[in-house]
């Protein structure tokens, strides 16, 4: 079985864009979001994940992400809207519980409980 590795683009309120490269998609949005390592993510809030790729070379990714890196905003902007036009967080339903009916998930927040 094959690695998968992922080069991705994440941002926040503000459009800030971050690129980055990780083998663990899920587990990287997931610090990302919850502030768990510190630095420009985490001073500038980066939060929403907006775009990805995957590829099985490791190589590949890296070069990928530096190549993504390397661009003017404008061209990574372009990118994420050729896949991503509403800029929607991509992992919005990543952690959600699979079993919770959508209704459920209703009856939970109107209690104030967390979903």
């Amino acid at each position: 079985m094959s690695t998968e590795y992922y080069v991705y683009i994440m941002t926040n309120k503000s459009r800030t864009l971050y690129a980055g490269v990780t083998n663990n998609l899920m587990r990287c949005v997931d610090e990302h979001k919850n502030k768990l390592i510190k630095g420009f993510t985490s001073k500038y809030n980066i939060q929403f994940p907006v775009y990805y790729e995957m590829t099985t070379d490791i190589h590949a990714a890296i070069a990928r992400e530096k190549q993504i890196k390397g661009w003017l905003r404008a061209k990574k902007i372009a990118l994420i809207d050729s896949v991503n036009p509403q800029w929607k967080d991509l992992s919005e339903e990543w952690f959600v519980l699979p079993e919770m009916a959508d209704s459920e998930k209703e009856s939970v927040r109107a209690k104030g409980d967390e979903v």
